[in-house]
């Protein structure tokens, strides 16, 4: 058996690396998809008009730096809302009149929610619930607007009776 396992040497150590690596890959891909929380998260609430980009794990950030995740998002039956539970970092004592607001990375970035500390002196607590939020932009209205020029609010001039018509 010690002649065996001495010529397989090289082998041996070629599948324990392909088990630690293995087994790195499965916990890097379950943190940056957001499938586990840090323990003792704080869990806020936020109703958002429209979520559109946001899913269960998108991040939640503050200055650009990840404070936690998206953990459930339901519609509020009543308003017609997105009601989103985001798992807040309790290292991170963000005011509790906090805003939030839908965002993105850039054009075809990951959408993300922004928060924007508030001045408030006590902080948000487990339950509480974010009132000041922004949803999501609808960018292909957006661009239609601006193909078709329907989004101005000034009124078209008309022409000078004189003028030559093009």
């Amino acid at each position: 058996m010690k002649s065996l396992f001495r010529e397989n040497i090289g082998e041996a150590l070629v599948g324990l690396f392909v088990i630690v690596f293995a087994a790195w890959f499965i916990w890097f891909a379950w943190s940056a998809t957001g499938g586990g929380t840090k323990s003792g998260a704080i869990h806020v609430h936020a109703l958002f008009p429209n979520s559109t980009g946001v899913n269960v794990g998108s991040d939640v950030r503050v200055a650009g730096m990840k404070v936690g995740t998206v953990t459930a998002q339901k519609l509020d039956p009543q308003s017609f809302q997105v009601n989103m539970t985001l798992a807040l970092d309790p290292a991170v004592k963000l005011p509790a009149d906090s805003s939030a607001a839908i965002t993105s990375e850039g054009f075809l970035g990951a959408t993300f929610i922004s928060l924007i500390p508030g001045g408030d002196p006590a902080p948000l607590k487990n339950g509480d619930t974010i009132a000041d939020t922004q949803g999501a932009m609808d960018l292909m209205s957006m661009v239609g607007q601006f193909i078709n020029k329907s989004g101005s609010s000034a009124p078209a001039e008309p022409a000078p009776a004189g003028a030559a018509k093009p």
